[in-house]
């Protein structure tokens, strides 16, 4: 397993790059700003980018998605279907605001609870977490032990619940009747700030103890 971050965009969230390294297959989750130096990778690597994965419709995890997709048109964007309007709305995924409109390809599909998506021997799982978004999503990589939490859960932190579509309650739920049932080792690479796991935060994070 091949696995790449880029922090990417105004609001510095984390772009994820898989691929499975016995065929070169991979995918992408999240990304929220000039891609240039994932399309580089997956050019210098000869990758096949098979999808490109939205945790949630939020512009600063969605942004990329038009220039991967024009340069890698058997792609797919997958996203949930609760956050699907917000890919091609500037006011619903909040880049209005922000002054830099943008607008996503629209979904090729939509993502659901205990969906897999897989690239080689790699296989994610999806797992609903509803409260930052409606259709936040976590990918789960079940036998490598690895958690994409969007922005969902952080470091020491949980995402923001008053955008349109949030839910505090919904959120806290999400993380301890979800998340928080993983493996305590399990590795959160979450949509901004750096890397922690399941057990950290357990035990650690304010907003959860």
């Amino acid at each position: 397993m091949i696995l790449r971050r880029w922090i990417l965009g105004e609001l510095e969230s984390n772009a994820y790059l898989l691929m499975d390294d016995t065929e070169g297959k991979a995918l992408v989750i999240d990304p929220g700003g000039d891609p240039s130096p994932i399309v580089e990778f997956i050019q210098e690597s000869g990758a096949d980018l098979l999808y490109i994965l939205n945790t949630h419709g939020h512009a600063d995890h969605i942004a990329g998605n038009g220039v991967l997709k024009r340069l890698f048109p058997h792609a797919k964007i997958l996203i949930h279907e609760n956050d699907t309007h917000m890919l091609t709305s500037p006011a619903m995924n909040l880049s209005l605001w922000l002054g830099k409109p943008v607008v996503s390809p629209e979904a090729d599909g939509y993502l659901r609870e205990g969906d897999s998506v897989k690239i080689g021997s790699l296989e994610l799982e999806v797992i609903h977490t509803p409260g930052h978004t409606a259709g936040s999503v976590c990918f789960y990589l079940k036998k490598e032990g690895v958690l994409f939490s969007g922005d969902t859960l952080f470091r020491r932190s949980v995402g923001r619940t008053d955008f349109p579509g949030g839910s505090w309650g919904a959120l806290i739920s999400s993380i301890k009747d979800k998340l928080f049932k993983l493996p305590l080792s399990t590795r959160v690479c979450p949509g901004h700030g750096d890397e922690t796991s399941i057990g950290e935060e357990m035990h650690e994070n304010p907003f959860l103890v």
